[in-house]
């Protein structure tokens, strides 16, 4: 039943994901160089490729798969539990992790409104501290990698992300779940 509750969702966050990558993609190639820039240059062909399907809901995370050019794209999602100050007319935050043959390890965040230009997002969890670069309305994490090692042993994630204007919104998610997510996600969509 929660799957089904679910559904629209699917249908946004992998809009989210082709919006992430399309607005990353210029900023990336330019100023993060080739690394990041081919990460987000395969990641904008997500928004053309078929329906998100669900595959299973892990605590406060749900995998999701998707086929682009005839492969498997598998990525899972969570929402923030709590954020504050209250944005107006914010859009749906989404913190979500790629995995795919050709891309590994993606961690991006939709923070559902547009960064500042040049900003730096963080991450905090439990001691651990990750920087994100910014692009229009998302955050792209530098080392993926580590990122997901310390949310497999942590138990929640602090995200604050600086707005127009000068301040800053935090937001609070929950990591329950998220090895068991993972897991499927990478059973899905392996690697090389």
């Amino acid at each position: 039943m929660r799957l089904i509750r679910l559904l629209p969702i699917f249908a946004l966050a992998g809009a989210a994901v082709g919006l992430m990558a399309q607005s990353a993609f210029s900023q990336a190639s330019s100023s993060y160089g080739t690394s990041h820039a081919r990460a987000a240059s395969r990641l904008k062909y997500a928004r053309s490729s078929g329906t998100p399907k669900p595959f299973g809901s892990f605590g406060d995370w749900t995998a999701v798969i998707r086929t682009e050019a005839g492969r498997p794209e598998c990525y899972t999602f969570t929402r923030p539990l709590a954020s504050a100050p209250t944005l107006p007319s914010r859009g749906d935050v989404f913190f979500t992790i790629t995995e795919s043959a050709k891309l590994r390890d993606s961690v991006a965040l939709t923070a559902g409104f547009a960064y500042p230009a040049g900003a730096e997002a963080a991450v905090t969890v439990g001691n651990d501290k990750f920087d994100f670069y910014t692009s229009g309305r998302s955050a792209f994490a530098r080392d993926g990698a580590a990122l997901i090692t310390s949310f497999a042993k942590g138990s929640d994630a602090t995200v604050v992300s600086p707005t127009r204007g000068g301040g800053s919104v935090t937001d609070h998610f929950s990591l329950t779940g998220f090895s068991a997510a993972m897991k499927a996600v990478l059973a899905k969509c392996p690697g090389k």
